[in-house]
This record gives C-alpha cells, structure tokens and sequence, in this order.
C-alpha cells in the first residue's frame, strides 16, 4: 500500500523554523540556493523547486534550483511563472496539462506552485514548486509554502534587479 501525501502531512511551522535557522546570511544568493534545496529536500513529491528572477521588463531569468535542467527565460505572457509575476497573485494548478500555454520543461511535472516574490509593490522574482503527482498542492500546502517565502524574503536581502521604467 503506497502512502498518499495527506498520510504525510507536511508540518510547515517546523520547516519555518527550519528555515530561519538555515538562512543565517542576508545573501540573496545563498539563501535562494538554500531554500530551493531546503525545499526539494523537505517538501514530499516535487521534481523541481527553483526561483525565476525579474531582470528585464516581463520576462523572467532562470535562478537556483533544484531538479532537471529548466526553460529559459520565461516571458510574462506565458506560464504559470508568468501567470503569477504578471499577476502577482500565487499559482496553485492541479493539473498543468489543462492548462493551455503551460511550458513543460519536465514533461513528468503534473501540478505546480508558483509564488511571487515582491519588492516594494514590483516583482522581484518567483518560486516554482513542480510536482509529477496530479492535484499534489492544498490550500494548507499554499499558504505554508508562503508562509516559507515570507521567511526568506525577511531575511534576505533582495537586490533590484530591474527597476521599471
């Protein structure tokens, strides 16, 4: 008998913890490079956890990750990644193949989790959670998974990468 993921419910306040005890440096880079890993590591069910950076008008960079190699760059027009940056609202697809301008840069990733990450109103950037499990993100895995870049975003110092002109 296989588990499911509700079997193994993730305990978000301790991996908050976690995390704030792990980002011990202001460094954007290091702490990204960090919480994609904390992530992958500690999150059940993802074959891909990595940031996507703002740093040119509407398209999104590849940043650190972890998983397969990933598409580059992404515009604001397409995706869930660039759902999320030109909305600024948090991503949660059960399915990313009912999605129709979906970019499958693993085609075993089933559902996705994308949070943008704001610096004073702009976008700095956004986490991309992928999973090769279909409907793998609850609303109680979405709002620790926020609460998570919260941390990260308080104890980080993020640099302005692309400043609207």
């Amino acid at each position: 008998m296989t588990a499911s993921i509700d079997d193994n419910a993730v305990d978000y306040a301790l991996l908050g913890r976690q995390l704030e005890a792990l980002l011990d440096t202001r460094d954007w880079l290091t702490n990204s490079a960090q919480m994609c890993a904390f992530i992958h590591q500690y999150v059940p069910e993802l074959n891909w956890a990595g940031f996507y950076l703002q740093r040119s008008k509407d398209v999104l960079t590849l940043g650190p990750f972890q998983g397969k190699p990933a598409c580059n760059p992404i515009l604001f027009s397409k995706g869930v990644c660039g759902a999320a940056a030109r909305s600024q609202t948090t991503q949660r697809i059960a399915d990313v193949h009912a999605v129709a301008d979906h970019i499958a840069c693993d085609s075993a990733s089933r559902s996705e989790l994308v949070i943008p990450l704001l610096i004073e109103g702009n976008i700095w950037g956004v986490l991309d959670l992928d999973s090769p499990r279909a409907e793998r993100f609850s609303e109680a895995d979405q709002a620790g998974i926020e609460a998570l870049v919260a941390i990260f975003q308080r104890q980080t110092d993020l640099p302005a990468f692309w400043q609207g002109a």
